[in-house]
């Protein structure tokens, strides 16, 4: 087999807590979504670098003001978390916890590129949980420095009357900011490897990879520190994930390392062992760039241009709404080309509007433009292209009481309203929006731009200094958006979206 240059990160993007799976020849990645929908989003490999996004677990899954993001607040931050990903007996098992439900999701399918999944609840929250099928049993582990075991029943829907719930070990405290969570377990050679990251409030203050071991279920478990290092980029340390091994036995890993504004992106390292134990990366060390015996494939994008162009009200994949979208105001079909996206609900800001849709923005740089026809706009409606998180940005196309338009730069402001940075009246009906990512070594800069004729194009506003806070706990996501300030009824079309990771 010929061998193949990995470089990381192999996707750089948000696709955080990796769950990796392989099944004969073929790779499956989970990865958290939050509050982003369709969610929990499923990737698929030949070699661990290439992936391609196939499928979601759940389109929503829950139906409430907060998840439909009408109570003024959302799930920011909550949703859906690091979801554990399994195959057992012809089945695939994707199992999570929502911290705003309190409640332990399990969903499983024979088809995990198709569907349909069964969708299963569990009482209590179950936080980072990572299944374990071991022989005729089923366990869960969870917890945040408290790791707890509990038994599920054989087809993992539900907890195993009588069966195991306590305890299981206390990890470290001294030194330790963020106990070990993010589990994910394993039974191995006579071993049960459970691996989690933590994150110390001493020495170097970055995350750093774990494992706990035994050769009995309940213990006792021994520790090992697997890795601790940045690769090179400021000080952020790679963990949270599993191993998964190839058809000709050699390992890896997939991990995720914080990379600022653009989110937490899965990085790939090669695990060897030694007495039992694994080992992570070269010497101690992350590496960059490394040769593996892999196929090598042909990329696909994951976040892709659309120019709308529907059969039906079905979005491609790489679209996911910000909460649950209200399917009775945007349509694909309605106008045919065009994305329609109606007014439902009056908002302070684009952050609390339904129906933005959204995909990821990439590093090191990339850029996403629209064509706007604002004729449907009604007074105190604002339209347009937003850098999304809690510290967001927009660019769009604002309608006045008295009939007239104006494009407008925005920012948050005071009371999670949306601030104006500048705005200038514009005469026509179409306007064209491009905003500028710069991810590069940690610039973590957007710059937002109008056009009359989508050639030439003028600066407007101020450039957004990127963050990215826990309260949204997602990285940048670039969106669509059509908002009611004033009245509802109105809609804008959008005519196209156009992507490209190259700033032009």
């Amino acid at each position: 087999m010929n061998k193949t240059i990995f470089t990381n990160p192999i996707i750089w993007a948000d696709v955080p807590d990796p769950s990796v799976i392989r099944v004969e020849n073929v790779y499956y990645m989970v990865s958290t979504s939050m509050h982003s929908m369709p969610g929990c989003p499923i990737m698929k490999s030949h070699n661990l670098m290439d992936w391609e996004l196939v499928n979601y677990v759940f389109e929503t899954f829950e139906d409430n003001d907060a998840h439909n993001l009408l109570d003024g607040k959302g799930i920011y931050g909550k949703g859906s978390w690091a979801a554990s990903l399994r195959y057992h007996n012809g089945l695939y098992y994707v199992s999570f916890s929502s911290n705003d439900m309190n409640k332990y999701y399990v969903y499983r399918t024979k088809d995990i590129e198709n569907g349909p999944w069964e969708r299963f609840t569990i009482p209590g929250l179950h936080h980072d949980p990572s299944l374990l099928f071991d022989d005729n049993r089923v366990f869960v582990f969870y917890g945040n420095g408290d790791i707890r075991i509990a038994e599920l029943t054989a087809d993992a829907t539900a907890l195993k009357p009588g069966g195991l719930n306590q305890m299981l070990f206390e990890t470290e405290r001294s030194g330790i900011g963020l106990r070990c969570e993010g589990c994910h377990a394993y039974k191995l050679n006579g071993y049960y490897y459970l691996f989690f990251i933590e994150w110390p409030n001493s020495g170097n203050h970055r995350r750093r990879q774990l494992v706990y071991r035994s050769r009995e279920l309940l213990g006792p478990y021994e520790r090992k520190l697997l890795l601790d290092d940045d690769m090179g980029y400021r000080n952020k340390g790679m963990a949270q994930g599993g191993i998964v091994n190839t058809p000709a036995g050699d390992w890896y890993t997939v991990l995720f390392q914080d990379h600022d504004a653009v989110g937490r992106v899965p990085c790939l390292l090669p695990v060897s062992w030694e007495n039992d134990w694994p080992v992570i990366g070269v010497d101690g060390k992350a590496t960059v760039s490394f040769e593996v015996p892999l196929p090598g494939s042909v990329p696909t994008k994951l976040v892709v241009s659309d120019n709308f162009e529907y059969a039906s009200n079905r979005l491609i994949l790489n679209w996911q709404w910000n909460h649950n979208p209200d399917n009775f105001r945007w349509s694909v079909t309605e106008r045919p080309g065009w994305l329609r996206l109606k007014t439902g609900h009056l908002a302070s800001s684009v952050e609390y509007a339904r129906n933005t849709l959204t995909q990821r923005t990439e590093g090191p740089r990339c850029s996403g433009s629209t064509m706007i026809d604002s004729e449907g706009m009604k007074p105190g409606d604002r339209a347009g292209l937003v850098a999304l998180a809690s510290d967001f940005g927009t660019v769009g196309i604002q309608a006045d009481e008295n009939g007239e338009r104006r494009v407008a730069m925005c920012i948050k402001g005071e009371d999670d309203r949306e601030e104006t940075v500048q705005s200038l009246v514009y005469k026509k009906s179409r306007i064209y929006l491009k905003i500028d990512f710069n991810f590069q070594e940690g610039a973590d800069t957007a710059h937002f731009y109008y056009s009359a004729d989508g050639e030439d194009w003028m600066s407007i506003g101020q450039s957004l200094q990127m963050k990215y806070t826990l309260h949204h706990f997602m990285g940048y996501r670039i969106g669509l958006f059509n908002y009611a300030t004033k009245e509802n009824g109105g809609y804008a079309d959008f005519d196209y979206f156009r992507y490209t990771n190259q700033i032009q």
